[in-house]
């Protein structure tokens, strides 16, 4: 049987995806059930447990393809990245509508009524998609009832000019491990969201964006020659250079979003955590 990666595919001993069927063992195959996100996030886990390892989150009106649902946990994956794991059950519903925009601010509020003096119902973070039926005076309607104010939201296929822009935004804005909202995140989850935002699909953990963005930018001891956008990577760790000399990165060591210089960060990381730079890739 071929290995594959469990982080991006759907197989267990005991279950798998039906289109795995000939790639890997399992006791039985299943196929998808399309179903969407209706909290304002979710916690992806490693194993169905509230106390499991948080490896990804996804976000309001995210599609995901359930293939197994069992005491209040959904085995699935992830439509959009393809990042496989546990979902609290509830956290989905099938015959969702698709959304026609996303939040394109940091974060926003949902309110039961076109007011902003209301008790909000909810807030969600950038990139959450939302099903817009009515758009009335400084509010967007919700298929759901729900009413978000209007300059928060962007059409689902407009997206922004530059991504480093969009990352600058969460400066500050705590370390989460497998975090990916405006109320904290980790370094590939700053870096898939900013991209998304933009437009561009990316996979979720840092060694996949290694693997897939880019062209490698040759390097040496003086980092000369980098760019606004050159994304610098360590084995385990990622950060945006905001210019040639600056690093934005989620890290471990301020436990928030935080810009410092490329060759303090380097040199800092190479010597108590993640060890050297092991590439810089320049998107094209």
């Amino acid at each position: 049987m071929t290995i594959l990666d469990r982080r991006i595919h759907a197989f267990r001993p005991d279950l798998a995806a039906r289109h795995l069927a000939g790639q890997v063992e399992a006791a039985r195959f299943a196929d998808a059930q399309p179903m969407r996100v209706v909290v304002p996030s979710a916690p992806l886990r490693r194993e169905p447990r509230p106390d499991a390892s948080l490896d990804t989150e996804a976000l309001a009106g995210e599609l995901v393809q359930v293939y197994e649902r069992e005491e209040g946990w959904a085995w699935v994956q992830l439509a959009a990245d393809g990042y496989v794991g546990y979902l609290p059950d509830d956290a989905l519903r099938p015959d969702q509508p698709v959304p026609t925009h996303r939040v394109a601010g940091l974060r926003t509020f949902v309110y039961p009524g076109p007011s902003i003096k209301l008790p909000p119902l909810a807030s969600l973070s950038l990139n959450a998609g939302v099903a817009v039926v009515e758009e009335k005076g400084d509010f967007a309607i919700l298929a759901d009832g729900g009413h978000v104010f209007l300059k928060h939201l962007a059409p689902a296929d407009r997206f922004e000019a530059d991504f480093v822009a969009v990352a600058e935004r969460f400066l500050g804005v705590p370390y989460l491990w497998g975090g990916k909202t405006s109320l904290g995140l980790d370094c590939s989850g700053l870096t898939q969201l900013a991209l998304a935002a933009a437009g561009i699909a990316s996979p979720r953990d840092s060694d996949m964006l290694e693997a897939a963005l880019g062209s490698a930018v040759p390097f040496g001891e003086s980092l000369s020659g980098l760019e606004r956008g050159d994304l610098i990577f360590w084995k385990g760790h990622v950060g945006i250079l905001t210019d040639p000399e600056t690093l934005l990165h989620a890290n471990g060591y301020t436990m928030t979003v935080h810009r410092e210089p490329l060759k303090e960060a380097r040199d800092r990381i190479r010597d108590n955590s993640f060890g050297a730079i092991t590439s810089i890739k320049r998107l094209e």
